[in-house]
């Protein structure tokens, strides 16, 4: 090790060992084995052993792979340091949203043809096409600079065509990307917040630079739930947060490719004394972090007393919004119950409403519960939720 790294070799189940290596400055990691987990249980466990012996660890010089490695990140910062030096050509910038617009718009017409098309032929068939047809037109929509459609066709592709009722949920699915395409045809008509809402969903980016200039919301920021998933080598984690005096929810995204350093490190739980800035939205819910400090506290939030509640805020979102994200909110009072062979979870009024994490995480919550009423934090958005955290005995556990 020196001032700038952190490295080893690990003796794995192959011939050589595995190099990891851990760049201190901005706490990156990197590591040779096939691990599709970042950082690696090899980077994590340098790391750990680093921080309880480091008598063990000697000062010396990199070898040729750590050096490389850091000199390549080096590079990078610094390209990525000019190009924002460099004044912006505003007029070239906007002939490149000009063309992207265009692009598409023409990629929206060719999607509504097909959408039609498929309407008119019938639905039934669907299930004999497989996720290669739908693979297609999504392919066409990258083309377009659309990548926010692409992903919602995908998911049509993945609906499983097996269960029952699955017609109304591909066509609830298929009803919002058409809804999302007629509106991005309309944009000149709609609110300033509801195009950002229409583009982002389409898939334009917000410049989280310029972002960070507006002035934020500074709160006490409790940690709800992380959610991660991976796709084509990107893993995405998502990060709920709840204000507790402002009672506003949050989400923080972030998008980490293997070897690259993470943004964000937050867990359930924790909380934050934090001003986050929201991106523009009619019903705004995903931030980003301005500045924060962590605390050492818990706090016990405020939340619904009912599933009607619950329904009237969200139907109240939908009549803003319908382009918009799931998300949490904290219930009081609810029980897990297990009723025409699914579980739901019933508040103190004898509402029902179904639990998506039928098979994950119910045995777990029944067990914790014992039967009994719990304050829980649910994520979802309309008849089902997914549970992500309870408070017990006053304190906070993810689920």
């Amino acid at each position: 090790m020196d001032g700038k790294a952190l490295w080893g070799e690990c003796q794995g189940s192959g011939s050589k060992p595995y190099q990891t290596q851990i760049d201190l400055s901005q706490l990156a990691f990197k590591c040779s084995c096939p691990s599709r987990k970042f950082p690696c249980k090899h980077g994590i466990g340098l790391m750990l052993f680093c921080a309880s012996r480091p008598g063990d660890f000697q000062s010396s010089a990199q070898p040729a792979w750590v050096a490389d490695w850091l000199n390549k990140r080096a590079e990078k910062k610094e390209k990525k340091e000019d190009i924002s030096i460099k004044p912006v050509d505003e007029e070239a910038k906007a002939k490149r949203v000009q063309a992207r617009e265009l692009k598409v718009a023409d990629g929206v017409d060719e999607l509504l043809k097909w959408m039609k098309d498929l309407v008119r032929k019938g639905i039934l068939s669907i299930p004999e096409k497989g996720p290669a047809y739908f693979e297609t037109m999504a392919r066409r929509m990258i083309d377009a600079q659309a990548p926010g459609l692409a992903a919602s066709l995908r998911n049509l592709g993945e609906i499983n065509f097996y269960q029952e009722g699955w017609h109304t949920e591909f066509m609830e699915q298929l009803l919002q990307i058409y809804l999302l395409a007629k509106a991005y045809q309309h944009l000149d008509v709609q609110t300033a917040t509801l195009q950002s809402d229409v583009k982002a969903w389409i898939g334009f980016t917000q410049n989280q630079e310029e972002l960070r200039e507006k002035p934020g919301l500074v709160d006490v920021w409790m940690v709800l739930a992380k959610q991660s998933s991976e796709r084509d080598g990107i893993t995405t984690e998502r990060f709920w947060l709840y204000g507790t005096e402002s009672r506003q929810y949050a989400l923080l995204m972030q998008f980490i490719v293997r070897g690259q350093g993470v943004q964000y490190s937050l867990s359930p739980g924790m909380c934050l004394q934090a001003e986050l800035v929201f991106y523009p939205s009619q019903t705004p819910l995903r931030a980003l972090i301005k500045q924060q400090h962590q605390l050492e506290k818990t706090v016990k939030p405020i939340g619904y007393q009912s599933w009607k509640e619950v329904s009237d805020e969200d139907s109240t979102m939908s009549a803003l919004n319908p382009f918009r994200f799931e998300r949490p909110f904290i219930v009081h009072g609810l029980t897990p119950v297990y009723w025409q062979n699914l579980w739901w979870l019933q508040d103190r009024q004898k509402a029902l409403v179904k639990i998506s994490n039928q098979t994950t995480k119910i045995l777990t919550l029944v067990s914790i519960s014992g039967g009994m009423p719990m304050d829980m934090v649910v994520i979802g958005r309309e008849e089902t939720y997914e549970v992500v955290g309870i408070w017990l005995n006053e304190r906070y556990t993810a689920i």
